[in-house]
């Protein structure tokens, strides 16, 4: 009988992605076993030696704990993971739920370690192979019918914690249930973008993905375009990463994208673009001087040790027609500039197909052999067009996957430019115009339906009542909307208030439009709130030019009422009469971490990463956050004792230091998340709908909280703690004299000023101080500095 509650997993191999995957699955709650070959230089007098025999295992968890970007969620997790080698510790997999192979890729390593690994695992156990391009059913080969039946590929991406893509690869004896496991368990409980591949070489993400790095090479040195001006129209302008394509080449390897394109065209004989393709000379050029990119330290790109006028290291781009180094071409493309000045990526896409210089060429072209490849590949290596779209879209980080960007260039037209063009469309894709399909995608009550070449008819996604995608209620009249946010109705009588700023930055209109939402759902009769929205970031935090506008006016006035607005409407949030939830991912700084300790919870997607981070720019936390943290304070030190000072101290450092926490989990530590009313989901897509689930299960008793006049301070004997306690941070040099003052404005709020006594006070009373206390640091040169360099620069000055 299959296995299908996993409480211990193994992993075999603990290179890169094998920790990677361990301190995962660690994050994720579960036990894990992390093992590896005996080191290649043991000595016989150390033969005996556990910690020696482990040494391999040992050491890729000890990297991992120092690793940055972090692969665990928090390091604490690492002591679910226990380590071992093969020799030893193999025998121990029949106490285990899941065994994934993650070692070397040659198809006889694996082989011999599965006919190991059958000696000892118990029948039913799910078991999985990492690879990323062996074919899955050639691993199977002489092992049991319950091996085969429970055996398939789970393709994690690097780094593990951060990819959202996991593709599950069955075998034809792979037995249905556990397929539809692994896509459930991987979705809900691993936090992956799950994605059904067929047995292809590559499979989806990687067969689409380098074809489209292939083309973009092949294309630039046909145009003579710099490889860094193609960086830039390939990044962020398109949606995709800001590594763009030749940096995104160094970043994962050259000799791994050569072995990965080599691979494609030798294995895939009727695969017609990826045949034209020919290894270009200059890639050629790299892997012979093992020039691999990063891991090399140089590629098409090498960092020199020369210094620009900005003290930055200078880095040279390779010149692919000389194969020399040398700055970059500052080539000027209109196209460039257009896309610049264009935010949404609809319309972004619309002037590509405009444009007439060099830079739109290659786009087009790059987007029409994109189109042809993809819609060639279904049924190849996928039946449906969504999951090569989600493929792309968590693999290789798009913003859009093949076919969305089709639909936003226009099918029809791009598919008729791409004929003329000599690309070759698939016949489904003139069938489907032919019959009035002109999208592959589009949205109906709230679902999202996609093109099925199959059945010739649109099909609701799968799973969709899991996910509430925002962008499916565009059709819908919305509740309530302004410049920067709108509130739409999400059915069950819940409303969600979606930010619509740039940045999803906190200025007037989604103050004003929280106030409004709190008050329809108060007096409409909804059951609750949701604060959410489908963008990388929740939100940047408030919105510095409005701050930075009134203050070097010395609009004291008018700033007073606004930062007085922005702590109301926190407390609005604290204090309504309905259940108010926020769910978050990414950025969640300054405003929207002081919004989030104001509801009744959080439903927090593993990736938020959330801090008060006013300090950098010479300012406390002015919306009522500072407030907050005397509260938990307060609570902390009634609940728990005899721990003033230390817990005050504690939580003034958080403050005093924009601490910023590098996950959901990390937040509880830091006091920004509580564990009696916040939770973690590891799927972000699924964080609006958990919060909607959450909202419904409070309303069913839900009673308005009352104002707090029982706020416990220290007064002059926390002042003085914490004054010593800025001090410390000086005489360390961790802190400027600025630094210091803002540190004693944050202690002193957090404190209750200097009261000659500890004492209970209203929350009233703090936010008053709090007020206070930012609208004197606006009035400080050295804060408007700060504010002025961030606006700027997009980073922190240090004065």
């Amino acid at each position: 009988m299959l296995n299908k509650r996993i409480r211990k997993v193994a992993v075999l191999g603990s290179g890169l992605m094998g920790t990677g995957i361990a301190a995962h699955l660690a994050g994720c709650g579960l036990e894990v076993l992390l093992l590896d070959i005996l080191p290649f230089d043991l000595k016989p007098e150390e033969a005996t030696v556990p910690a020696v025999r482990n040494r391999l295992a040992a050491q890729a968890l000890q990297t991992a704990l120092k690793a940055k970007p972090a692969p665990f969620y928090d390091n604490k997790f690492a002591s679910r993971i226990t380590i071992g080698n093969f020799e030893d510790h193999l025998p121990e997999v029949k106490q285990v739920d899941w065994i994934i192979e993650v070692v070397v890729e040659r198809l006889d390593i694996k082989k011999q370690l599965f006919e190991k690994v059958e000696l000892h695992r118990k029948p039913g156990t799910l078991i999985s192979s990492n690879t990323s391009g062996i074919p899955i059913h050639l691993m199977t080969e002489g092992r049991s019918d319950d091996f085969k039946a429970c055996f398939c590929g789970t393709h994690f991406f690097n780094p593990v914690r951060y990819m959202r893509l996991l593709e599950i690869i069955p075998t034809p004896d792979t037995k249905a249930e556990v397929v539809d496991f692994f896509m459930h368990y991987g979705d809900v409980i691993l936090g992956k973008q799950t994605v059904l591949c067929k047995d292809t070489p590559a499979f989806i993400a990687n067969r689409v993905g380098v074809y489209a790095m292939a083309k973009i090479f092949q294309l630039t040195h046909e145009l003579g375009l710099g490889i860094d001006v193609v960086d830039q129209l390939t990044g962020p302008a398109i949606g995709r990463p800001k590594t763009g394509t030749f940096r995104l080449a160094d970043l994962v390897g050259l000799d791994t994208a050569a072995h990965v394109i080599n691979g494609m065209r030798e294995n895939c004989p009727n695969d017609e673009q990826i045949g034209a393709l020919q290894m270009p000379q200059f890639l050629q050029f790299l892997i012979d001087n093992k020039f691999f990119g990063n891991k090399s330290g140089q590629g098409f790109y090498k960092k020199t040790a020369e210094k620009d006028a900005k003290g930055r290291p200078v880095v040279l781009a390779l010149n692919l027609n000389t194969l020399e180094y040398a700055p970059g071409a500052k080539e000027k493309l209109p196209i460039l500039d257009t896309l610049k000045q264009i935010e949404e990526l609809p319309r972004r896409m619309k002037a590509i197909f405009k444009g007439e210089d060099k830079g739109a060429e290659l786009l087009k072209r790059a987007f029409l052999g994109l189109f042809a490849y993809a819609c060639n590949r279904v049924p190849e290596i996928s039946d449906t067009l969504y999951a090569i779209d989600d493929a792309l879209r968590a693999g290789f980080a798009w913003e859009k996957g093949p076919f969305e960007y089709w639909d936003l260039a226009g099918v029809a037209e791009t598919t008729e430019l791409a004929t003329t063009n000599g690309e070759k469309i698939a016949n489904w894709v003139h069938e489907m115009l032919a019959a009035g399909h002109t999208s592959f995608y589009k949205s109906e009550n709230g679902r999202r339906l996609c093109y099925n070449p199959a059945t010739k008819s649109y099909e609701p996604l799968p799973g969709g009542d899991a996910f509430i995608l925002l962008d499916n209620y565009r059709d819908k009249k919305p509740v309530f909307q302004n410049a920067e946010c709108i509130l739409h109705d999400i059915g069950d009588g819940v409303l969600c208030l979606e930010f619509r700023s740039k940045m999803n930055a906190i200025g007037e209109g989604i103050l004003r439009g929280l106030q409004e939402s709190v008050q329809i759902a108060e007096t409409e009769g909804w059951k609750g709130l949701v604060i959410g929205n489908n963008a990388a970031n929740f939100t940047v935090g408030a919105n510095l030019m409005m701050i930075a506008m009134l203050a070097y006016q010395q609009e004291w006035d008018e700033l007073n009422m606004a930062v007085n607005f922005f702590q109301q409407t926190s407390m609005r949030l604290r204090y309504s009469a309905i259940p108010v939830v926020m769910a978050t991912q990414g950025y969640v700084f300054g405003g929207g971490c002081e919004f989030s300790m104001h509801a009744d919870a959080v439903v927090a997607a593993a990736e938020s990463y959330i801090g008060l981070v006013e300090v950098g720019v010479g300012l406390i936390p002015g919306g009522a956050g500072t407030k907050e943290f005397a509260v938990r304070t307060s609570d902390i030190i009634t609940r728990e004792g005899d721990v003033q000072i230390p817990t005050l101290i504690e939580q003034f450092k958080t403050i005093a230091t924009a601490q910023v926490a590098t996950s959901a989990y990390e937040a509880f530590k830091y006091g920004y998340l509580l564990p009696q009313k916040d939770q973690v989901v590891h799927n972000a897509a699924r964080n609006i709908a958990e919060a909607k689930a959450k909202v419904l299960i409070l309303s069913e008793d839900y009673t308005q909280p009352i104002q707090r006049k029982d706020v416990f301070v220290l007064g002059r004997t926390g002042l003085g703690a914490l004054y010593a306690a800025a001090h410390t941070l000086k005489l360390g040099k961790y802190a400027t004299e600025h630094d210091i003052k803002i540190a004693q404005k944050i202690a002193w709020v957090l404190c209750g000023a200097d009261l000659t006594s500890p004492q209970m006070v209203s929350e009233q009373y703090l936010l008053d101080l709090e007020r206070e206390a930012f609208l004197s640091l606006c009035g400080e040169e050295k804060t408007l500095q700060r504010i002025q360099f961030m606006l700027e620069n997009g980073k922190p000055l240090r004065n």
